[in-house]
């Protein structure tokens, strides 16, 4: 519990810090781009939220190394996850670091963690995929792939405010939770510190948008998960591999569907920013109208566009936790989820959004 609090506590107060003395480093901070096919906030804002929960990650590990002999399980996953926060933190305060630098960075720290963590995909239930993922170098290659696409797609759904870091927390908890269900202290609260960590930020990141996530933060975020969904996993043979799949199928569909978009539809290469992610239709398609029409803030349709993916995040989630030990309900809900994602965004794409989304 002291490390929660710490972790918690420590992240707050530093965010804090990070906008009261965002003056002295705006000048290499701040996002003031506000014309990009994904920029939708109105003035200059820091973007580097992500050092806050490193601080609140990395004073809950120094409590525990104190209060633990020797190297434990959370220092050495900090240590992996430094070079893709690195690199990350790198893009936010320079913003020249390349996509393929930075999904090179993050799988260099998976490859760590496969290493040091026995963070490694051994089985998808599948006869002939099991028999090669029994294979070590097989297995270390599709799990770098998975945990650096995961990564990516948490930097990828880091649209609007709150956003990304709430799909964080709830997917967490999602993992405590099953950590509970199978008797596993360890990962539950691998799980909890960084949501600690991550509410530490997000109390000033969400509805004001006072502070961005930023890529490092992003990125540290989802690294984080898929390290701890993929040791979950291999940790206990009870748990379906394909709840790993369906616990995080918000930001792995999003990601998919954004590389097809581009790549098949537009022509271009998936590394490029466009602005018709689910997120971002939400925004222009639903909110940003209903706003228009009764005089608010601009600002305001930006807050209000994130609980609509957090639902759908949910959406998935609910039944990962409900039946996390069945591959068949698992694969069943995964291809629900994928038909409605799709539908959903075909409709609101085409200018039919179901009556239910416009509440507002």
């Amino acid at each position: 519990m002291i490390g929660l609090l710490a972790a918690f506590f420590s992240s707050f107060i530093a965010t804090l810090l990070i906008i009261r003395f965002q003056h002295l480093h705006s000048h290499i901070s701040a996002d003031s781009d506000l014309s990009g096919p994904q920029k939708f906030h109105k003035i200059s804002v820091p973007r580097i939220g992500g050092i806050g929960i490193a601080i609140g990650i990395f004073v809950a590990t120094l409590l525990r190394l104190q209060s633990h002999d020797g190297v434990n399980i959370e220092a050495l996953l900090v240590m992996c996850a430094i070079p893709t926060f690195a690199i990350g933190l790198t893009e936010d305060l320079t913003k020249k670091v390349s996509v393929k630098t930075r999904l090179t960075f993050t799988a260099v720290a998976a490859l760590l963690a496969c290493i040091y963590l026995g963070a490694q995909i051994n089985r998808l239930d599948i006869p002939g995929i099991d028999y090669l993922l029994s294979i070590p170098a097989i297995a270390i290659i599709f799990t770098v792939f998975a945990i650096t696409g995961l990564a990516n797609a948490y930097n990828i759904i880091d649209g609007f405010n709150g956003l990304s870091s709430m799909v964080g927390i709830i997917t967490l908890m999602g993992l405590s939770y099953v950590s509970y269900a199978v008797g596993d202290p360890l990962m539950m609260y691998l799980s909890l510190v960084m949501a600690a960590s991550i509410l530490g930020f997000f109390l000033w990141n969400y509805p004001r948008g006072l502070i961005f996530l930023g890529d490092g933060g992003a990125y540290l975020i989802g690294f984080w998960v898929a390290v701890v969904t993929v040791m979950l996993v291999a940790r206990h043979d009870n748990i379906s591999p394909w709840f790993a799949l369906l616990i995080n199928a918000y930001p792995i569909l999003e990601t998919l569907f954004t590389i097809y978009r581009r790549k098949f539809h537009q022509g271009k290469s998936p590394g490029q920013p466009d602005g018709i992610h689910f997120h971002t239709l939400i925004y222009r398609r639903i909110l940003n109208p209903i706003c228009h029409a009764h005089k608010d803030d601009l600002f305001t349709a930006n807050a209000k566009t994130s609980p609509y993916l957090w639902a759908l995040t949910l959406f998935a989630i609910a039944p990962a936790l409900l039946w996390w030990d069945s591959n068949v309900i698992q694969i069943t809900f995964l291809l629900i989820f994928m038909v409605s994602y799709v539908w959903l965004y075909k409709r609101i794409v085409t200018f039919r959004t179901p009556g239910w989304m416009h509440h507002y």
